[in-house]
């Protein structure tokens, strides 16, 4: 393809492609985490083409799985070093596998709560006041674990 036949994009055609609004688009700009975007020589509108769209989708990527936005900025700068970033992004992605773990280990203990909390209210409508009793001691000291953890 010639540089006159090049596919472009506007901004919202991008939002929908990446997932990511315009605005986050412009911000991203803004802060530097992807290239300048050329604009339209007669609007002034930004013009995104195909290599502006593969960083977005791969920023888009990164938004993703939750990165924070130093640590897209880092992850960027390192890809652009190939080998010579490489241990750095595996100690990032790695740092970051380990907070969704310690996510994860914490939103199941919530699922755990709320599942108790459910079976509570099932033997307080039943009438069985020694289950309810049994399980609300549990949710008590599973909620304690909770709030343990929060603090940490």
């Amino acid at each position: 393809m010639t540089a006159s036949t090049t596919r472009t994009y506007t901004i919202r055609e991008v939002a929908t492609l990446t997932g990511l609004p315009a605005s986050t688009l412009r911000y991203y700009e803004t802060i530097g985490l992807i290239s300048p975007v050329s604009r339209g020589a007669s609007s002034g509108h930004r013009v995104y083409d195909e290599a502006d769209l593969d960083q977005l989708t791969g920023v888009a990527c990164l938004a993703a799985i939750g990165l924070s936005i130093d640590d897209m900025r880092t992850y960027v700068t390192n890809g652009r070093l190939g080998q010579g970033g490489a241990a750095e992004q595996i100690g990032l992605l790695t740092g970051h596998a380990d907070r969704l773990a310690r996510e994860a280990e914490h939103l199941e203990l919530r699922r755990r709560y709320v599942g108790l909390k459910t079976d509570y209210w099932r033997a307080v409508a039943a009438g069985d006041e020694a289950r309810a009793e049994e399980i609300g001691e549990r949710a008590h000291a599973l909620a304690d674990q909770i709030r343990s953890r929060e603090n940490h």
